[in-house]
């Protein structure tokens, strides 16, 4: 992962840059919006995998 780079001092200058930028208050509702997104994305994810499941495959006697 990507923090995995980093030293302790950098993610807290990370921190502060960030909070700096947004605002305290601002970043508990952008950690909502963050997690609902990848809450969706990975909805999407897994109907589509259940979507290619349940369509019969097709063979060369279709056509």
């Amino acid at each position: 992962m990507f923090f995995a780079f980093l030293s302790g001092s950098e993610l807290l200058f990370v921190t502060v840059i960030v909070v700096v930028l947004f605002g305290a208050s601002r970043l508990p509702q952008l950690g909502k919006a963050l997690g609902e997104g990848i809450f969706q994305f990975r909805n999407a994810l897994s109907q589509s995998q259940q979507n290619k499941k349940a369509l019969p495959e097709k063979t060369s006697q279709d056509t």
